[in-house]
């Protein structure tokens, strides 16, 4: 069974101007290929491995 680590470094330091545009464009970004990376790695299992986790195939796109 493979795990995937899913930890990521946050900084609490807060920046202004474009270097929060910048932060923010990177978290959305980030937040994106998570998502698409999830939805990638659901996409691969069965239906019994699916239904072993409690989703359907129609569950997929809604995370």
């Amino acid at each position: 069974m493979a795990a995937f680590d899913t930890t990521r470094t946050t900084y609490s330091a807060s920046p202004k101007g474009f270097g929060a545009f910048a932060t923010s464009l990177i978290s959305a970004f980030t937040a994106w290929n998570d998502a698409r990376q999830t939805r990638n790695a659901l996409s691969r299992l069965s239906d019994h491995e699916l239904d072993d986790i409690g989703l359907t195939r129609g569950d997929i796109n809604s995370l």
